[in-house]
């Protein structure tokens, strides 16, 4: 047990007798798969309580844990199932175009298997749930104190989980989904979506679509793009093409494309050490392959795109071994250039 307990260089050693006694206490309740963290959510536990950590972080700490817990529990028979993440006012009104376009977004994505999440909330929230249908959808609200229960489309027996902190609601809006549809909103609409792109700019979030949808002939996201073309890329803030990642659009139909279309024939991604790997679900040729360093060669820190075998770690995990693979080793601050490589591998001739 003591492997399973190594502490941070800043966290105190938890005595033998305390380390044992976690390991007694798991196998008293039938702990028998990952004894590892949950050894490390347990001994932080005490740890907490032994630096005599204030109330207030404790309750903090202990509420996070709870809700999450909760949180995973609504996703876990879905995990297999495609998600896509809509964000939006909780004050569009239901006779805006707005809405229509949540609304038939999320019906459009629910016809080829596609869930939606979303805030549980009133306004576009609500509409992505309509369009999507109860079945099809998973709410994850939030408390606030002059709005304390979900809409009543998901109070009434539907599929919610209610969080009190924002940083965890925001982390069960993310986690699962593979796309992400943003419509006009305010403040946190705004913060959801500079947070995606934060996560994707910096790589500690695969690459996923990221849609702006506006009603038809609207303005609204031509302006932050107006914003990020005038200010943040003379300025020297954001890379050139950091923005390009994401689709600013007033089709629905090319709303879903978007989504649907990223998925096409890339699968996922992992990192081997500095090798990167994506998985694919039909090997490129090799003249593709020729192709695809011609134009992005220059995201590799040494060598170039070649084709791979599973590599050890992945066997080891068993780790989707029967698909195609491409390997490179990605320069560094180039992370966010992978969703420009991903869009010309689902464009190749070879994929399906």
């Amino acid at each position: 047990m003591t492997d399973e307990l190594t502490p941070q260089p800043s966290q105190p050693v938890l005595a033998p007798e305390i380390v044992e006694a976690i390991d007694r206490l798991m196998t008293d309740a039938g702990i028998t798969t990952n004894r590892t963290l949950v050894a490390r959510i347990l001994s932080t536990g005490i740890q907490l309580g032994q630096e005599q950590t204030e109330r207030l972080d404790l309750k903090i700490t202990s509420a996070a844990l709870a809700e999450m817990r909760e949180a995973f529990r609504l996703f876990a028979p879905f995990h297999d199932v495609p998600k896509v993440t809509v964000f939006g006012s909780a004050r569009t009104r239901t006779d805006d175009p707005l809405y229509l376009q949540a609304r038939d977004v999320t019906q459009a994505l629910a016809s080829d298997g596609w869930m939606a999440v979303t805030g549980a909330g009133p306004g576009i929230m609500l509409a992505a749930a309509e369009g999507a249908g109860a079945d099809m959808t998973l709410g994850v609200s939030i408390r606030l104190p002059f709005e304390e229960k979900a809409h009543g489309f998901f109070a009434d027996g539907g599929q919610v989980v209610a969080m009190k902190y924002f940083f965890t609601r925001k982390l069960m809006l993310i986690k699962e989904s593979r796309g992400f549809i943003c419509l006009p909103g305010g403040f946190g609409t705004l913060d959801e979506m500079f947070e995606l792109l934060t996560l994707q700019q910096t790589g500690k979030a695969e690459p996923t679509p990221i849609v702006l949808l506006d009603a038809a002939g609207g303005t609204f996201w031509h302006g932050l793009k107006r914003f990020v073309d005038e200010y943040l890329m003379p300025s020297g803030v954001i890379s050139p093409g950091d923005f390009d990642r994401v689709l600013i659009t007033d089709s629905v139909e090319e709303a879903a494309a978007a989504i649907t279309g990223f998925w096409r024939n890339y699968d996922s991604l992992r990192w081997v050490g500095d090798q990167l790997v994506l998985r694919l679900r039909t090997a490129p040729t090799d003249a593709e392959i020729e192709q695809l360093n011609a134009e992005f060669g220059s995201l590799c820190a040494t060598g170039g795109i070649m084709r791979s075998e599973p590599l050890g770690p992945e066997r080891a995990d068993r780790d989707a071994l029967t698909l195609p693979r491409l390997v490179l080793t990605l320069a560094q601050r180039q992370v966010g250039s992978l969703y420009r490589l991903i869009n010309a591998i689902n464009a190749l001739p070879s994929a399906q």
